[in-house]
């Protein structure tokens, strides 16, 4: 849909964000008979993945867990690799919109600036920085955990006189690196992917570290159509299982047993055979306790420094980057995979430079200034990260019933139920948000879990003549409550991680996605089964 085009202002439902889940959703809601429209600010489908443009980047789900299980989609779809490049996924979702004819109703570049509850007739009313304003009985915001990029805020920033630019708005046309001096700030999983881009080719590249990532091996490798033919045989059941709520991947389930029970000789060939299939299987595939019990996770994380160790000849770079004492419990903070990250510190061209020994004092026009050093670049990488989960509803005026806004009824952490409703906001129900699995479930299976449970949630309304539906005050703080079993549950609060709102001063501390895949599909059941408990309707 072109701007301009619009003939209808008024919808059944109005999707916000066209990733996975906002696609999803208005594929299913369609086929149901809805009026739907999407609105999303990049000129493609996509979401994170029109936007994350960067050199090298890729996503850390392997194939074929990260792609819909829609038949007519992935049957004459084929992956060049088992994980897919930005490019590919670019590719992909133009594959998916020719199938399904997304974008005939999507109004693209269309960044929505404020959304209105009117309690007198139960709509909202939506407007864009263009001014193009639209109104619907529901707002179904499909932001994703990455809408909005984190910046520091460290003086001088954006004083920089060559390039400057975060991994999230990363200039289409692309950034020149080869033979320039670069630097990049931070070792996140853009960070990893662009470094290991920028080593290749780049004069030197300046790596600045806080926090040393505890990377996994991707053990990346090429398909061609024939090995996915044979695999495609076996889709209907793969996708079953990855649906299923055991785990968010079909093949990622760990041994029942503790790791620290385990006899030493057996644990280790567990700890090989998961680090040997690569990806995620180390972190979610080896034993059942890694992220509840201490003793388990020293374990992992000793196997895991020793792997990493082995690969670095400067024992003191090595302390850095693979250090004796863990910065934090294994897997508390996502791990990135990466394929040559360790070796490429071993290049005379790259020089990683240890922030906690001492942080950036300023960025210059020329470089940015560590004590009395000033290293200087011609071009200046932010891999600073995102302000995850809720950042993405902060950007947008969203304000319910009282012209309450969200971002004040948030003010103190994050209250929702079952992460779809949030009180005193009726008719509008989020996907891929905060305090529902969003990041310990890829894009794909999320969209559809959810999905599914949401369209069926609207069918039960429609079905029974309700025209508004609202989350329970009393259900939230049943839910808040639940988040915080989880958290204390589980190691992740050790770690100062986007999971839990750390990495944004001034941000609650709180986790901020559940953690338990399973778990939260069972509520979602129980929820449904009992005439979506929790919720009033109208």
């Amino acid at each position: 849909m072109n701007k301009g085009q619009e003939t209808v202002k008024d919808y059944d439902a109005v999707i916000v964000g066209a990733g996975f889940n906002g696609v999803y959703l208005l594929y299913r809601l369609r086929q149901e008979g809805y009026k739907v429209l999407l609105l999303d600010a990049g000129k493609e489908l996509g979401g994170v993945w029109y936007w994350n443009s960067y050199p090298g980047a890729r996503v850390d789900s392997h194939i074929p867990n990260y792609e819909f299980s829609i038949p007519e989609v992935w049957r004459d779809w084929y992956w060049p690799e088992r994980f897919p490049s930005q490019v590919d996924l670019n590719a992909y979702f133009k594959h998916v919109d020719e199938k399904l004819g997304i974008s005939q109703d999507v109004r693209f570049e269309t960044r929505v600036s404020s959304a209105i509850f009117d309690e007198h007739n139960s709509r909202w009313h939506l407007r864009a920085e263009d001014g193009f304003a639209v109104s619907a009985q529901y707002f179904l915001p499909c932001l994703g955990f990455a809408a909005k990029a984190y910046i520091p805020n460290i003086p001088g920033m954006g004083s920089s006189e060559g390039p400057c630019h975060h991994t999230a708005r990363w200039p289409k046309s692309g950034v020149e690196l080869k033979g320039k001096r670069v630097g990049v700030l931070g070792t996140g999983a853009s960070g990893v992917q662009v470094i290991q881009e920028s080593a290749k080719v780049a004069a030197h590249t300046t790596v600045f570290q806080r926090t040393p990532n505890l990377a996994l091996a991707m053990q990346q490798c090429k398909f061609t159509k024939e090995d996915q033919d044979k695999l495609k045989v076996d889709y209907p059941d793969i996708f079953k299982r990855r649906n299923s709520g055991q785990s968010s991947y079909y093949d990622l389930i760990p041994d029942e047993r503790s790791a620290a029970e385990t006899p030493e000789a057996e644990r280790l060939e567990i700890f090989e055979q998961a680090w040997q299939r690569g990806g995620f299987h180390f972190w979610a595939a080896t034993f059942s306790d890694v992220l509840y019990n201490t003793t388990s996770n020293r374990l992992a994380y000793d196997f895991w420094r020793n792997k990493v160790r082995a690969r670095l000849k400067d024992p003191e770079l090595a302390e850095k980057l693979a250090p004796q004492e863990p910065p934090h419990p294994f897997g508390t903070k996502r791990p990135s995979l990466e394929q040559t990250y360790y070796d490429l510190f071993n290049q005379d061209n790259v020089t990683l430079v240890d922030l906690k020994a001492q942080p950036i004092e300023a960025i210059t026009p020329q470089g940015v200034k560590v004590g009395d050093e000033l290293h200087e670049f011609d071009v200046l990488v932010l891999a600073t990260g995102f302000d995850a989960g809720t950042g993405g509803y902060d950007r947008i005026d969203i304000r319910g019933i009282g012209a309450t806004r969200l971002s004040e009824y948030w003010s103190n952490g994050v209250r929702t139920h079952l992460g779809y409703g949030v009180p005193g906001f009726p008719n509008m129900l989020s996907l891929y948000g905060p305090q529902s699995p969003t990041a310990f479930c890829n894009g794909p299976t999320c969209a559809e879990v959810q999905g599914e449970w949401l369209v069926a949630c609207l069918n039960y309304q429609r079905d029974n003549g309700y025209i508004r539906i609202e989350a329970t005050e009393q259900a939230a703080n049943d839910w808040v409550g639940h988040m915080r079993s989880m958290q204390e549950m589980t190691l992740l609060s050790e770690a100062d991680s986007w999971y839990m709102g750390a990495n944004v001063p001034g941000k609650k501390k709180q986790l901020l996605f559940h953690p338990g895949v399973r778990i939260y599909l069972e509520a979602c059941d129980e929820c449904a089964t009992s005439g979506y408990k929790g919720f009033n309707f109208a």
